[in-house]
């Protein structure tokens, strides 16, 4: 790789500009798209509230403003931060709490905002870049190609946008995957030349980074596990089998995180018998999505994304061209590399997706929450694409070259052009159950006086606050525990229904001798409308009611 080493003064000075648009478009618009239910969770737990506690003082069949969310939505004075990890610790194990602390600490500071919670990820997401700098220093041994070329791509991928503006841990954790990643094959690599000049490594030193990083990982995001599990097959496969000095250390190292980590595996496993032995296990679960489309979706936003459907029959065609392009990367890294290179790569992406795949391979499809757990995959997929497209730039005759510089110009529009129309959007395919939330949210808006009732069934508890943050000031609610039939009040000119069981709805249109007319509906909720009977309405009758009255 030694026509590797110094890249031209062009891919110099594109690899700046693409970081600078990449850095620009994270922090553009931060607060332009949907709150949605996951984010609101999120600012819950900083808030060091549970959803009982928040449940107890909102659902309790009384009319509230959206300003009554604002105590369960970020830093406050009544709760300290042992509270935010308690919250965690009592309802929300599967989050470990590092980013939560992190987020906490961020938020006393700059305040509870939108833009202020996704602002910390956007600022994350900037360590991103010197981290996929030194893993890939450490892959390819070269100062700038590869790893600057890496750098292009990560700034410009649109999957890497979409975490980078979540108010969520996983921008984090691609940064501690990228931390414990090089670290591991540093040490590996100095332990390895102190050996061949027969001096007795540091052991300490050389691996103390590693245990720190995989333990922050760990601790990040609780799937950190399974890059761990991805480390030890790759050390153990590149030792063959051997029990060596290096591979004594790396266990060594290993044990030390999980024993670090082991306080908080306490708490997962008693979180775990709890839930099993609740009787609430009423949330909703996403739809189930074809495996194979679902792949090639994800596949796809690593390099193109604007939003396109799964059905979509371009999607299709774009995801053929870059299913080739992956391909032909992976298979150029494992016949140009060492093995200690491409195993690397190929573990990375394989062994933390396999876990997620296989289950689904057995239940005929996968969940669409799923797609932050194919982090360490898509990072795999992004280095082995960056060494072929910098390799290429350089070998063969002119012609061949200038075929991969028309490539990677593509790679490049098709990444611009995907946060140019991500950064004008209001809602987004990561938003989930909430996608529809600005449609809804205009329907209530239209109203004079409107009021929106709801239950605490399934999801509706965090629906409900991510709607919240698109409704007008004079929207009030009515939400009920326990699928409790409302006492709605007098005053309001249209009455909303905000996904109702189909037996609370028709008990709510029995009592008050009403209909009900659907205004808005798709895979995860529905809205309904309070309206006056047919007969009454064709008649210009008003009824008895007090309540139809005032519709």
């Amino acid at each position: 790789m030694r026509h590797l080493k110094f890249a031209p003064s062009w891919l110099r000075f594109l690899i700046i500009f693409l970081l600078a648009m990449g850095i620009l478009f994270r922090f553009s618009n931060l607060d332009g798209k949907v709150y949605w239910h996951d984010e609101t969770y999120a600012s819950l737990r900083i808030s060091g509230y549970t959803i009982n506690e928040a449940k107890r003082q909102l659902f309790n069949n009384r009319v509230i403003g959206r300003e009554s969310f604002a105590q369960f939505q970020g830093a406050n004075s009544e709760n300290s931060l042992n509270d935010t990890i308690m919250s965690l610790a009592k309802q929300d194990s599967q989050h470990p709490p590092l980013y939560y602390i992190i987020a906490r600490l961020w938020m006393e500071i700059f305040g509870n905002s939108v833009t202020a919670i996704r602002s910390l990820s956007a600022c994350i997401s900037l360590l991103v870049f010197p981290c996929v700098y030194w893993l890939c220093r450490e892959l390819f041994n070269v100062p700038l190609s590869v790893p600057g070329v890496a750098i292009a791509l990560m700034a410009i991928s649109p999957i890497q946008l979409v975490y980078a503006q979540e108010a969520q841990e996983y921008i984090l954790w691609l940064v501690t995957i990228l931390l414990s990643g090089a670290s591991l094959l540093r040490a590996m690599r100095l332990q390895d030349e102190l050996a061949k000049e027969r001096q007795r490594p540091d052991l300490f030193a050389i691996w103390s980074i590693y245990a720190v990083t995989l333990t922050i990982s760990l601790y990040t995001f609780i799937w950190s596990a399974f890059v761990a599990l991805a480390h030890g097959i790759y050390v153990m496969i590149t030792a063959k089998f051997k029990f060596t000095e290096t591979v004594r250390t790396y266990l060594l190292a290993s044990l030390v995180s999980f024993l670090a980590f082991i306080p908080w595996i306490t708490v997962v496993i008693g979180d775990f018998f709890q839930f099993l032995i609740s009787a609430d296990k009423t949330t909703a679960q996403p739809p189930l999505i074809p495996i194979f489309p679902f792949l090639l979706m994800q596949l796809i936003r690593i390099f193109f994304d604007i939003n396109l459907s799964l059905e979509n029959t371009l999607n299709y065609l774009i995801a053929t061209l870059f299913l080739i392009l992956v391909g032909y990367s992976i298979y150029f890294l494992c016949q140009t590399t060492n093995y200690k290179v491409w195993f690397f790569i190929i573990t990375l992406i394989v062994v933390p997706a396999l876990p997620l795949i296989m289950p689904d391979l057995i239940a005929g499809g996968i969940r669409a929450s799923t797609e932050p757990y194919l982090i360490p995959s898509y990072l795999g997929i992004q280095v082995a694409v960056a060494h072929l497209l910098a390799t290429q730039l350089y070998n063969g005759s002119g012609s061949r070259r200038n075929i991969w510089h028309i490539i990677m110009a593509l790679v490049i529009v098709c990444g611009l052009i995907s946060f140019k129309v991500s950064s004008q959007a209001e809602t987004w395919w990561n938003k989930g159950m909430n996608y529809g939330n600005p449609q809804v949210a205009q329907i209530i808006n239209q109203s004079n006086r409107p009021l929106l009732i709801s239950d605490a069934l399934g999801n509706n508890y965090g629906n409900v606050f991510s709607l919240s943050y698109l409704l007008e000031p004079k929207v009030r609610f009515l939400l009920v525990n326990n699928q409790k039939t409302p006492k709605i009040p007098n005053g309001f000119t249209d009455i909303f229904l905000f996904n109702p069981s189909d037996t609370w709805r028709e008990t709510i249109e029995n009592k008050y001798k009403l209909k009900t007319d659907i205004v808005y509906s798709d895979n995860y909720y529905s809205l309904w409308k309070l309206a006056k009977p047919r007969k009454l309405r064709q008649r210009n009758i008003s009824p008895n009611n007090k309540l139809a009255a005032g519709l």
